[in-house]
């Protein structure tokens, strides 16, 4: 058993370890870069429901959930995406791998506590702009990280709450090249933004049996508060090369600011029917604060955040989590779909992203360990005003590591 828990365990570190770029998309410009976390795998996969208590699993969107934890949970999730860019007159294929979250939660007698860290949005773009002799090439790189504390507590059998606090952190690094014909020189503008701060999150989960239909619902909101803001600028004029990179001729200015880049707040409200170890469908609506967004730059005109939301709708299946002959009867079969608005709207287009999504959770053994693995098929933004259509497939991952820890032996 130990060597089929440690081969998953290689498996999801050489699966996340193909590529290091975790996202290609070009509206990864905006804000603070695309968001890339979505949720658990195993809550991914049933259209990002958040609201289900479970015993070995981790929900890391909602705090909550902690104080239902029944074994100490190490999970680790990742993806891989391969997409499609596409404009009126272009198309362009991506590959990306990325690590999603990395977790350990512990249970107590009537909560449970987690931490770990998210890789949670991600800059990754390049754009080439040719208009008559005039030549502009845009570059980025980076995201924001968050490292995680929460804890839930358990009022009554049938209802929970739980508190997080996060602190973001991260780099974005960004350039931007204009060059014109017949002009001996480009200027290369080059920016550095480190960005940090806390934001703070609270939970509730209630759930009560209705005749033999159990009811599950729940709701958590996130404050997001600022981001402080550091950023280098360097103006430079280089030389220019199809082929090569800048070549710095003379900087002409360096300067350094300071800001504070607002977080939208987020609430999210769920609920749903099902049975204990056996099935359950439910829905989810999360609305985002993204009007209050801000940009790094002040100077992008065509671009503004809106409020946003998402519907999500998805479920899983158990044939027979009990079974002893029969490996197929205890897989959990999970499907789902989503539908976002993302706030972000760029020329009078808003931007639209929605997937399906289907998986299993693999039991491993004996064990209440699971390796959990599916697909999400979306697509994201448009070709109209000269915009990009994403058409995605991403393959996701998670392993769950679960056991008892802290347990007073009997004999010496």
């Amino acid at each position: 058993m130990t060597k089929k828990i440690l081969l998953s365990l290689l498996l999801m570190v050489s699966f996340m370890a193909v590529a290091q770029q975790s996202t290609s998309s070009p509206y990864s410009f905006y804000g603070i870069g695309e968001i890339r976390f979505k949720g658990t795998v195993e809550n991914r996969l049933m259209g990002g429901l958040s609201f289900m208590p479970d015993s070995i699993h981790v929900s890391i969107q909602n705090p909550a959930s902690y104080s239902y934890l029944k074994l100490t949970t190490f999970t680790v999730g990742g993806s891989f995406n391969s997409g499609t860019l596409r404009t009126f007159t272009e198309k362009e294929k991506t590959q990306r791998s990325t690590l999603d979250y990395l977790a350990v939660a512990i249970p107590l007698k009537k909560s449970g506590f987690s931490f770990g860290l998210i890789p949670y949005s991600a800059v990754g773009y390049r754009i080439r702009n040719t208009v008559v002799d005039t030549i502009q090439k845009f570059e980025g790189t980076g995201g924001v990280n968050k490292v995680f504390f929460g804890y839930g507590y358990q009022l009554k059998p049938n209802l929970s709450i739980g508190a997080e606090v996060n602190y973001n952190f991260g780099e974005i690094q960004t350039n931007s090249l204009k060059y014109i014909n017949g002009i001996q020189f480009g200027v290369l503008e080059e920016n550095t933004t480190v960005l940090s701060g806390f934001n703070y999150k609270i939970g509730l989960l209630y759930q009560r049996k209705i005749e033999k239909i159990d009811f599950y619902s729940g709701l958590h909101y996130n404050y997001n508060s600022n981001l402080n803001t550091t950023t280098e600028q360097t103006i430079s004029s280089v030389t220019y090369s199809e082929y090569l990179s800048p070549l710095v001729v003379d900087e002409l200015s360096q300067n350094q600011s300071t800001a504070r880049l607002h977080m939208p707040n987020q609430i999210s409200i769920g609920a749903g029917i099902g049975k204990t170890r056996n099935w359950m469908i439910g829905t989810e609506f999360t609305w985002n604060q993204s009007s209050a967004m801000g940009n790094r730059y002040d100077n992008i005109t065509v671009a503004s955040f809106k409020n946003g939301y998402k519907y999500s709708l998805g479920g899983f299946w158990i044939p027979n989590y009990n079974a002893f002959s029969n490996y197929f009867q205890k897989i959990t079969y999970r499907t789902g779909f989503r539908y976002e608005n993302t706030g972000l709207v760029i020329q009078n287009q808003t931007i639209k992203d929605y997937a399906f999504t289907a998986g299993f959770g693999l039991p491993l053994g004996g064990t209440f360990s699971n390796l959990n693995i599916g697909v999400e098929y979306g697509q994201k933004g448009t070709v109209l005003s000269n915009l990009v259509r994403e058409n995605y497939t991403n393959v996701v991952m998670s392993l769950s590591l679960n056991d008892k820890w802290f347990v007073k032996r009997k004999y010496d």
